[in-house]
């Protein structure tokens, strides 16, 4: 199994949730978070005189899953084509990926890829 953290614009997230459920990714939780990565900000107008301040960390959104290591390539695809903008450019996001050695399904007590199947 593996844990894939995907860390997108937050305008995107509707698409890449699409995306992910079109793949055959049975669930997934997101949040919105606050960092800084190789974007290192944007330039804004702020306040009534218009000083232009630098906004070191920016607004993202993570969606977090555990898929079977058979859906990996369609679930990577998925969230590459969903998420990047138009030709793709700095702060897209970054996709992670771990392996998981074990998943327990609460309410069962099933472990293993069972838990985190749709059944």
């Amino acid at each position: 199994m593996i844990k894939v953290e995907a860390v997108v614009r937050p305008e995107k997230v509707n698409q890449v949730l699409n995306a992910l459920q079109e793949a055959g990714c049975g669930g997934f939780h997101y949040g919105n978070v606050t960092g800084q990565g190789k974007q290192q900000g944007v330039e804004v107008f702020t306040g009534r005189g218009g000083q232009l301040v630098n906004r070191a960390a920016m607004p993202k959104t993570v969606i977090t899953t555990v898929i079977s290591d058979d859906k990996k390539d369609a679930v990577i695809n998925a969230i590459l084509e969903s998420a990047r903008t138009n030709g793709g450019s700095v702060g897209d996001g970054k996709i992670f990926l771990s392996k998981v050695d074990e998943a327990i399904r609460v309410s069962s007590g099933e472990s293993g890829e069972i838990a985190i199947s749709k059944a």
